[in-house]
């Protein structure tokens, strides 16, 4: 850097309907490849077009939904038509030197070059530095923003980086603010509890509530939220009337904190071929019940946690797979810290259930704490198997009920966690001279801080989006999607951010350190980021082709 510019005045103007023609043009190439690779023997034989496929139509569905936000103004359109030529470059590389696997012409995406010109210009990416663009929400659902930023600016960011330092565990009092504030009863329907009526508010607000908390902070913040929301889920879609009634207040005041059990040490995304076992095993007074035995692990919480929301195996034939599992209620005592040894000895008749856990040290995503989770003859009443005797081999969709919701939540989640990321650089490159002048002065900064703000806005409006066809009843691929890419998206923000911070932003004593170790995780959890790529966004995507 030797000389520093500001954006030139005579900037394209934004052409949203060009944009909507790049994004058809685009659409019609991901939809060509998909019915060639459907042709062709499908994402299991061609893995890397799939996953490239995959993530190229979670793109185009982003800029897609990108559409009417950018009808809203001018600022909304300039971030519409940068997003749409970010899609369209990318879709060129991928494509690129592979256009026979994706059974499409050489270059099919030469029309769109005038719009890449244009809104891929350096200039026009920098204008955008300081231009990040409103969120337009409804007051509603502003004032649940501003609730939500006040807690975790006042409350959660106080303890983020002590917790992130020294793998310290939640503090008590993040866990009963937010329940005071009700935000674990916002998926818990209103009849048992809760807040949730049904409404398209209720998926946005999760959305928004999830983004402000993870802003203060991934581990302590926006996750928190998330263990009782799938478990929720699945019970709303599986229990009985009795076990909702039981449940459901519980988890909406945080008078049970749930973990989700899930992983095991050999099977990550793989779930349907878990090994876990629930035995029919005879409790207290004669009462029917199960006793569990095995080892779950990356039980996020799973120490502080009052239960589990445990898949267990109760069909022994394993050539059922997934048709053999079942969701059960696990209570357990509660722990802290980064371990735990707990003895039942008023379980399954003749039998003294163990339950033994430890905490997986990681980079970041600290304070809840993963942990692995080892269960020895640990019974569980038979009615704590959600659904009971009509629930035994459902659990496994029960829990994809959950993991669906809580796919758009990690979304929520990353977005949170690059929009503290992108304000932390902002304040940073503002702040920081080079050469004479303030690093937020050259175009290189500004690009960088264009293309932030740009993404993160994205993702943002592609949750909304979601949220609103998750409360029709749609919208499973596309909460794949979301997840997919915004996760990727978060990566690349958090990098850059820590990269304007130049050497400070190696140190921990900066946010941007904790929130680029953060950022990691998000690829990982909630669905793989390839399992979703190929197990999910490609074969959904082949399935509507072949309808």
């Amino acid at each position: 850097m030797t000389e520093h510019v500001s954006p030139t005045a005579d900037l394209a103007f934004p052409d949203l309907a060009a944009a909507a023609d790049v994004i058809e043009l685009a659409g019609s190439v991901v939809g060509k490849a998909i019915r060639h690779l459907a042709a062709n023997g499908g994402p299991d034989v061609h893995q890397v077009v799939a996953y490239d496929l995959a993530h190229a139509a979670a793109q185009v569905e982003t800029a897609r939904a990108l559409l009417d936000y950018g009808a809203k103004g001018t600022t909304e359109a300039a971030i519409t038509c940068a997003f749409t030529a970010e899609m369209a470059h990318d879709l060129i590389t991928r494509v690129a030197g592979r256009e026979r696997l994706w059974g499409i012409d050489i270059a099919p995406m030469k029309a769109a070059h005038p719009f890449l010109e244009q809104f891929r210009s350096p200039e026009f990416v920098a204008s955008l530095a300081d231009q990040p663009g409103p969120r337009h929400l409804d007051p509603e659902m502003e004032m649940v923003g501003d609730a939500f930023r006040s807690f975790a600016d006042k409350v959660i960011k106080p303890h983020a980086e002590h917790v992130h330092r020294t793998n310290d565990d939640v503090p008590e009092e993040i866990v009963q603010g937010l329940a005071e504030m009700g935000a674990f009863g916002l998926s818990v329907p209103a009849e048992y509890g809760g807040y949730s009526e049904g409404s398209v508010n209720e998926y946005i607000g999760m959305v928004v509530a999830t983004e402000e908390l993870s802003r203060g902070s991934l581990g302590i913040g926006g996750s928190l939220i998330t263990r009782p929301e799938i478990l929720t889920r699945a019970l709303v879609k599986g229990g009985t009337e009795a076990q909702k009634h039981e449940w459901l207040p519980k988890l909406a005041t945080a008078e049970i904190m749930p973990a989700v059990a899930v992983t095991e040490p050999d099977y990550g995304s793989d779930v349907a071929n878990i090994k876990v076992t629930a035995t029919p095993a005879e409790g207290p007074d004669g009462a029917a019940g199960y006793v569990i035995n095995g080892v779950k692990t990356w039980c996020t919480l799973g120490g502080r946690a009052d239960v589990l929301a445990l898949l267990a195996r109760t069909d022994p034939d394993r050539t059922k797979t997934h048709r053999g599992l079942s969701l059960f209620i696990v209570p357990k005592p509660r722990g802290n810290g980064h371990g735990f040894q707990f003895t039942q000895e008023d379980g399954a008749v003749g039998l003294v259930g163990k339950m033994e856990g430890r905490a997986i040290d990681t980079i970041g995503y600290r304070g809840m704490h993963s942990y692995e989770v080892a269960l020895e003859n640990w019974w569980v009443p038979a009615t704590n198997l959600i659904g009971e005797a009509e629930g035994a081999g459902k659990g496994f969709f029960f829990q994809m009920a959950g993991f669906e919701n809580g796919r758009l939540q990690t979304a929520a989640r990353a977005v949170g966690v690059m929009q503290a990321a992108y304000e932390a650089a902002v304040d940073y490159a503002h702040n920081r001279k080079v050469f004479g002048a303030p690093i937020a002065e050259y175009q290189l900064t500004q690009a960088k801080l264009g293309r932030m703000a740009m993404l993160i806005q994205a993702g943002r409006q592609f949750a909304y989006s979601v949220a609103r066809q998750m409360a029709k009843g749609e919208g499973a691929m596309e909460a794949a999607m979301v997840k997919a890419y915004v996760c990727k998206a978060a990566e690349w923000v958090t990098r850059e951010a820590m990269q304007i911070h130049g050497g400070m932003g190696y140190a921990e004593e900066f946010t941007v350190s904790r929130l680029f170790v953060d950022a990691r995780v998000l690829s990982i959890f909630e669905g793989a980021d390839e399992t979703l790529c190929l197990k999910v966004i490609a074969r959904r995507m082949i399935e509507a082709t072949q309808a």
